[in-house]
C-alpha cells in the first residue's frame, strides 16, 4: 500500500495508458480505476481525474470482498 501511494503522489498521468506505465494491472469498471496490489490480494477502487490530477479512493478491499461485487 506504501508503494502505492507513493506512485500516486508523485505521478502526472494524462491517461489510462500512463498508469499502465506505473501499474500494469489496472482495470477499469464505467467510472472507477481498479487497481490489483499487495500481490494480488488487495484491490484499490479509485476514481481517477485526470483534468485535476486528483485520485480518490473509493475502496480498499480483500480478493472475497471485491468478488462479493458490493462495490459496484
Amino acid at each position: 500500500m506504501r508503494f502505492w501511494y507513493k506512485e500516486v503522489s508523485h505521478a502526472s498521468w494524462k491517461n489510462l495508458s500512463e498508469i499502465r506505465n506505473t501499474f500494469n494491472s489496472v482495470d477499469i469498471y464505467q467510472r472507477r480505476t481498479i487497481f490489483n496490489i499487495g500481490g494480488n490480494n488487495t484491490r484499490l477502487i479509485a476514481r481517477v481525474n485526470f483534468r485535476t490530477q486528483k485520485v480518490y479512493v473509493l475502496y480498499v478491499l480483500n480478493h472475497a470482498e471485491y468478488d462479493r461485487g458490493d462495490w459496484k
